[in-house]
């Protein structure tokens, strides 16, 4: 077998793995959908829906995971290529975790539910975010598939907005709970559905680094956006 042919193998198992990740991430995109659907009408349905993807999110996290593992055992990749494959590692885990936080999203709407305060509470405020936090996973996919460094550093200053947009909705959240006890109970799962958002805006913000790192060879973690900007010109 020449070395060629080697290559054209290698390519097809690299877009292969490609296609899977981009499959999980729809995945996860229609958890969160599902979640944000379940918060805006307090929906019992869209919650349970929610909770009956987790499991194949779980088991896809798996298979990527095998399939990476396999590939580069037998490959023994050189550093670009090893590169890729870490990306879509991490990239698949955080991925997973969205979905956790989507799956946490769902079970916190059913308790505030069952706890029969669902109206009086202020959970429409949650919508900015949450439709901020779904609109950049749909752009770190996008981003991601492309390798698009520039739309990459677009989201980690997108992602500010979330921050923001939870600091702001829990200092009325406080505010409402200061002023009405009786719904401290109800208002603490909306505070961890809140945090769930937020978490799904970090990890599509991972992802974007993953693809500064995977471009320029560039550990951008952790450091100021303007010299992540420096990076990637």
């Amino acid at each position: 077998m020449n070395d060629k042919h080697l290559s054209s193998q290698f390519d097809g198992e690299l877009n292969q793995v490609s296609t899977r990740v981009m499959e999980l991430g729809g995945l996860v995109e229609s958890q969160i959908r599902q979640a944000i659907e379940a918060l805006s009408h307090f929906s019992l349905e869209a919650a349970g829906q929610v909770e009956a993807l987790e499991q194949r999110v779980n088991q896809m996290e798996v298979e990527i995971d095998h399939e990476l593992t396999t590939i580069i055992a037998r490959r023994q990749p050189t550093a670009r290529d090893l590169r890729l494959l870490m990306a879509f590692s991490k990239a698949t885990n955080n991925l997973e975790r969205m979905g956790d936080e989507a799956t946490r999203m769902a079970r916190m709407v059913r308790s505030i539910i069952e706890s029969g305060a669902a109206r009086s509470l202020p959970a429409s405020e949650l919508r900015v975010a949450a439709d901020l936090a779904s609109g950049l996973l749909r752009k770190a996919l996008d981003a991601f598939a492309r390798l698009d460094t520039r739309a990459a550093v677009a989201i980690l200053k997108e992602d500010d907005l979330i921050d923001r947009e939870f600091d702001g909705f829990v200092r009325k959240l406080i505010t409402y709970m200061m002023e009405d006890p009786r719904t401290i109970s109800a208002s603490l799962d909306l505070l961890f559905l809140a945090k769930a958002i937020e978490r799904i805006g970090d990890h599509s913000k991972n992802v974007a680094e993953l693809i500064i790192y995977l471009v320029e060879g560039k550990d951008v973690r952790h450091i100021a956006m303007q010299d992540i900007e420096s990076a990637v010109q």
